[in-house]
């Protein structure tokens, strides 16, 4: 049972560092436990650290991770970063298809599409202070679960 109600939200923000995405999945747990949400770590910490691993891998600089729950049975994953290119798994109409088994990559965000009930992204233009970017973002429902 969540100790409160939705809607909430927290955000980290971490530099490109090799250790940030270990961080980011300790928040992410943390955070669930604070909320009672317990039973929704195994995938959520897959989502997020498939994402996360997606931003630190893929552009160089700073990204965040997003943690909301806007409705009483749904959780939102999202991580940001400056890159505003959509990787092609997220593409409008990107085939969901499962590597090759001999592929070394490509797996990441063939999971997250397996593993949410909901996925999608977000390109952000910039704006004053704001860098743009992209927000890569999957959600998992408690009694939906995958």
């Amino acid at each position: 049972m969540a100790t409160v109600s939705p809607p909430w939200s927290y955000t980290l923000q971490l530099p490109h560092d090799p250790r940030a995405p270990g961080i980011a999945r300790a928040t992410l747990r943390t955070v669930l436990a604070a909320h009672g949400l317990d039973e929704l770590t195994p995938t959520a910490e897959l989502l997020a650290s498939e994402l996360l691993t997606n931003a630190h891998l893929h552009t160089q600089g700073p990204y965040a991770l997003r943690i909301r729950s806007s409705d009483p049975d749904r959780l939102m994953v999202g991580v940001w970063d400056t890159d505003p290119r959509v990787p092609p798994g997220f593409r409008e109409g990107a085939p969901v298809g499962v590597p090759p088994e001999d592929a070394e990559r490509g797996r990441g965000l063939h999971l997250v599409r397996a593993c949410a009930n909901a996925w999608g992204v977000s390109v952000l233009r910039e704006l004053g202070a704001s860098k743009g970017g992209k927000l890569l973002w999957a959600e998992c429902q408690w009694g939906g679960l995958r």
